[in-house]
């Protein structure tokens, strides 16, 4: 357990995103709308944050709730926005009707990210094959992580998954970082970190006080110290 793991905490605004620097991350994702679990944000929004904190900045790319690409130019011409801007690592995911990877869409935004660092977000966990899944996006330029909770309904059920993926480490389609996030408490991080894996991701489990109140400070040092083993 050398290896420093990442922590990575939902930043809605330039106040959680200062909050999340104080107490320890090491990257946080951007978006807006959690009642529909996390969508684009504002380029205004990812600017202030970029002045703000120092951190590396993951900006989702998700036009509306589910997990379909819906105007994929649309998608284009906000990646193309927020790269002007200076965003350069990124968040998405695409799934069609049958719960495929919907390839064509994903290909079309990764293509014009410039070969940007980007993780496949939990649309994985609503695919019908995440083997399949994964080996289709195999050697797609930029990504190097997957979020995943190991199943839609979250850790608890998903940990068995979890530390399968885990085994499979370095084999075709498995060589990103797991970044275990949706459902994460603070009783499942040994268990992932003795497994080798080395991302964690929370949001909720940030805000003691509800999404409402923002990120805490306090609470992002104690996943940082559980993180590292303490």
């Amino acid at each position: 357990m050398s290896k420093r793991a990442v922590l990575e905490v939902i930043a809605l605004d330039v106040e959680d995103a200062v909050a999340a620097q104080a107490g320890g991350a090491d990257r946080l994702e951007l978006v807006t709308d959690m009642a529909a679990d996390g969508l684009t944000p504002p380029v205004g929004t990812f600017a202030g944050i970029r002045a703000a904190v120092d951190l590396a900045l993951r900006v989702m790319l998700r036009p509306a709730d589910g997990f379909t690409a819906d105007d994929v130019e649309r998608l284009v011409r906000t990646a193309g926005e927020l790269r002007a801007a200076g965003a350069d690592e990124f968040v998405l995911g695409f799934l069609d009707a049958d719960g495929g990877v919907d390839l064509a869409a994903v290909e079309r935004v990764v293509g014009v990210l410039d070969g940007c660092r980007w993780t496949f977000h939990r649309a994985i966990d609503h695919a019908a094959d995440r083997d399949a899944l994964r080996k289709q996006l195999d050697g797609l330029s930029g990504l190097d992580t997957y979020l995943t909770a190991g199943s839609a309904s979250g850790v608890d059920a998903g940990l068995p998954t979890l530390l399968a993926e885990a085994r499979r480490r370095g084999e075709p389609g498995y060589e990103q970082r797991l970044l275990v996030g949706g459902g994460l408490r603070l009783d499942h991080v040994p268990v992932l970190r003795a497994a080798g894996i080395d991302g964690f991701h929370i949001g909720g489990a940030a805000r003691p006080g509800g999404w409402e109140r923002g990120v805490s400070a306090e609470a992002v040092a104690e996943w940082r110290r559980v993180v590292d083993g303490g």
